[in-house]
């Protein structure tokens, strides 16, 4: 049976265990040991480490055919120590794992002015947030060369599912910017990322880069309105960008200033993945079934 080591124990992650229990030994590495019985339930045996601390990784050498790495960087400085820490745990097995597969971020582009760009797209992260991915995948890509293992990397944007709406935000009347100073957002289902997660796992190519994103092609403000629309919710007010730096912190208007449409083109074709969402329309219907199923 394959042994396989998820490396950042978040949503993503269990929707990732749910579809692999009973086809694989799971193991689930865990910073908080009153999380191990959670995820033992759920299927996975936990093996309790902290990326940021070096010397516990050492249960990992050698322990999984293949890593599913969705542990995200540190917050602050300019390099992604904990992928270094695990690929350093890793290097000191008697063997290595056969594929490892990376969560990285679609800001890794940085802003492309909204054109449509695929994986071959320079990459120019404009935060320290994206650039902490870039040394990521760099490494990684690095070391799967020079070690034989095959690196998948999946670049996603915004993750959404049912619980993982912007309710709260239009609740508090958080808000969007006016159509010309708008940015075209991406988007991907969570229960999708946790599929392709597992379709680069088996047939992702060897240092790849595969953009993990639905078909929308949709501007933030517009998203805000289809969950508005969807749940009875009044819409986002509109602010010019100027007027938005005024009231939004940094890391809010970060997102608010990089505008591209991706395309996934590798991802269904080289990955053979049928999106169970393709659109947000899709995941906010299947959200809005699900209350309406709660509330009957």
């Amino acid at each position: 049976m394959q042994k396989i080591l998820i490396v950042g124990s978040g949503d993503v992650a269990r929707r990732i265990l749910s579809q692999l229990a009973s086809h694989a030994r799971t193991y689930a590495l865990l910073r908080d040991a009153e999380r191990a019985a959670e995820w033992r339930n759920a299927g996975a045996t936990p093996v309790l480490a902290d990326l940021d601390d070096r010397a516990s990784l050492v249960r990992l050498a050698g322990l999984a055919d293949c890593i599913l790495h969705l542990a995200p960087p540190p917050g602050t400085g300019k390099r992604d120590t904990r992928t270094r820490n695990l690929l350093a745990a890793l290097s000191k097995g008697k063997s290595l794992p056969r594929s490892l597969v990376y969560v990285s971020t679609t800001g890794v582009y940085g802003d492309c002015s909204g054109a449509v760009i695929d994986e071959t797209r320079r990459l120019r992260p404009e935060s320290d947030r994206a650039g902490r991915r870039v040394d990521a995948e760099r490494c990684l890509r690095s070391w799967g060369a020079r070690n034989g293992v095959a690196v998948s990397i999946l670049r996603a944007p915004g993750i959404y599912a049912a619980d993982r709406l912007p309710v709260e935000r239009l609740h508090k009347g958080a808000p969007a910017l006016v159509d010309g100073d708008d940015v075209f957002t991406n988007h991907i289902h969570a229960d999708d990322l946790a599929s392709a997660c597992i379709a680069a796992m088996r047939l992702g190519r060897p240092n790849r880069a595969y953009n993990a994103v639905d078909d929308t092609e949709m501007k933030m403000a517009g998203y805000f309105d289809r969950v508005a629309e969807a749940f009875g919710l009044p819409k986002a007010p509109r602010l010019s960008r100027s007027d938005a730096e005024k009231l939004l912190s940094p890391v809010q208007m970060s997102f608010m200033r990089e505008s591209r449409r991706i395309g996934n083109r590798r991802l269904k074709n080289e990955l053979n993945l049928r999106l169970a969402f393709p659109s947000v329309d899709d995941g906010i219907a299947d959200a809005l079934a699900r209350r309406n199923a709660c509330s009957s």
